[in-house]
């Protein structure tokens, strides 16, 4: 344990990491100037070298009769107050023993370890954040990436079935342990989702137009 110049307390080294990831995002993706960071390209990576752009992710979430799971955010969180959102967060590479830069080791097993991470992370933040048991909820389906328009943060999609129907979710959100990030569940039909969909963030209605495309799909197939 180390202690922070410039911060009360003890923090650990994991947590520093976190915090100075936070401080970057702050700094550049969620700065009133972010668009003065983009570097003028046709090559998007390159456009946002200079960005934190922390990978999110979001899951649309299908009920056993067929709902779609539908979050209102709490007005104390620091990004999009009150708006509509998927189940999401972000992964955590601390999970699978990543804690830092380790371009200089094995990278086929980061890489291995990185990309279940992406999985096993939405699944930890559906339960987290609606209540349902893991158990309930079938393999995630990767739909694509969602990119905002505002401050260029991406998102990754996936659709997730629960063998819950929608009464019993709304039952198990009440003791959901991050249900302090929302104050209201819903479940929707897919007429009743577009318009709630403009009032999302942008990456989220990205995540929809990725949901729209995949059942498009499934019908052609």
């Amino acid at each position: 344990m180390v202690k922070s110049s410039g911060m009360e307390g003890i923090m650990s080294t994991v947590e520093m990491d976190q915090t100075k990831i936070l401080m970057t995002f702050v700094g550049t993706n969620l700065s009133p100037l972010w668009e003065k960071f983009l570097v003028p390209s046709e090559d998007d990576p390159i456009q946002c070298q200079h960005m934190s752009s922390p990978l999110g992710n979001g899951a649309v979430v299908e009920t056993s009769d067929k709902k779609i799971v539908v979050l209102r955010r709490s007005s104390n969180v620091g990004e999009f107050p009150g708006h509509f959102v998927f189940p999401g967060g972000h992964p955590e590479p601390e999970e699978v023993g990543i804690d830092s830069d380790q371009s200089d080791k094995d990278s086929e097993m980061i890489n291995k370890k990185a990309s279940q991470e992406m999985f096993d992370s939405i699944i930890r933040e559906v339960v987290e954040e609606i209540g349902v048991p893991a158990m309930s909820l079938c393999n995630p389906l990767f739909i694509g990436i969602s990119r905002r328009v505002l401050n260029v943060r991406p998102a990754a999609f996936f659709f997730i079935r629960c063998n819950l129907c929608s009464e019993e979710i709304q039952q198990l959100y009440c003791n959901a342990q991050d249900g302090y990030e929302s104050t209201q569940l819903f479940t929707v039909p897919l007429v009743e989702l577009e318009s709630m969909a403009s009032k999302m963030p942008g990456c989220h209605q990205g995540g929809f137009a990725l949901y729209k495309l995949m059942v498009e799909a499934l019908k052609n197939t």
